[in-house]
């Protein structure tokens, strides 16, 4: 006792005072006294050889939670719309994997996930889009932006700083959203209220491909700026006002992460994305 009390830096006493414990828990005689010492029964050394893969196991668990709580191994799932990919995921997602270089991250576009399934654990959302319940996420807003008109480049407005949403009452109209989702719902309800319904002519599912039938001539579309992306040559882009449809952008992350360095780095990284969106006659 005497001997692995000092391999062990502890005193004879409380080494004693442990295996009598383990004793009474388990029930078990562990060890027995032989001339002047204490030495392990069967039953003892059996225990003590399982012992020793379970407390390897409990030595990887806590450093797998060690690097887990300094974002450096496991994974993030992370959920976004469609123009948020093509424009903030790319350089946030390329910042992330050099920073965390062990971080896995697992993309979902929103719009693709299944009503049932694994939650992400930061989601990138319009407001007012349907979505699961926010029970356990922290919700923060990222940007409120305009929608703009995208006019070919010989069209008579193509040179007005803005127009009127109600200038376009009598434009064939390019749909872009077919999820016909809170992104389509905030821009007719501006339309309503400058007294007019849109007339679709020809249906898409997205904004650059709208645009470019709009750079063919096929007729208008209206888009969130970051809808925008990079414009192909052959269109213009028009401010609208009276009134001007806008779309809020919000982020949530679970709350169980609010330490975890990567997600909060992801926060940090979409703060700054958001921000270079701002300009400054928003």
């Amino acid at each position: 006792m005497v001997r692995a009390a000092g391999n062990l830096g502890y005193t004879p006493s409380a080494v004693s005072q442990q295996v009598s414990a383990l004793q009474r828990e388990t029930g078990l005689t562990l060890v027995e006294r032989r001339g002047r010492g204490i030495v392990p029964t069967g039953v003892g050394r059996l225990l003590a050889a399982e012992s020793d893969a379970v407390l390897e196991r409990l030595a990887r668990l806590e450093a797998l939670t060690s690097d887990l709580r300094a974002g450096r191994v496991g994974s993030l799932m992370v959920s976004h719309f469609a123009s948020a990919g093509s424009t903030w995921i790319p350089p946030i997602v390329a910042a992330l994997t050099r920073e965390f270089p062990t971080l896995r991250l697992d993309l979902r576009l929103t719009e693709l996930l299944p009503e049932t399934g694994d939650r992400p654990d930061v989601e990138i959302f319009v407001e007012g889009a349907e979505s699961s319940s926010l029970d356990g996420y922290d919700v923060e807003p990222l940007l409120t932006e305009p929608y703009v008109a995208v006019v070919p480049a010989d069209h008579p407005l193509a040179a007005a700083g803005t127009v009127p949403l109600a200038a376009l009452a009598e434009e064939p109209w390019v749909d872009n959203d077919v999820a016909r989702g809170a992104c389509r719902r905030q821009l007719l309800t501006a339309c309503a209220a400058a007294g007019f319904a849109p007339g679709f002519h020809i249906e898409t599912q997205d904004y650059p491909t709208a645009i470019a039938f709009v750079a063919a001539g096929a007729g208008i579309t209206v888009v969130p700026r970051l809808g925008l992306g990079t414009p192909p040559p052959g269109i213009a882009v028009v401010q609208l006002v009276d009134p001007t449809p806008t779309r809020s952008i919000m982020v949530r992350s679970r709350q169980s992460l609010r330490q975890n360095p990567a997600v909060c780095r992801l926060l940090a990284l979409l703060r700054d994305r958001a921000s270079g969106e701002v300009h400054p006659h928003d």
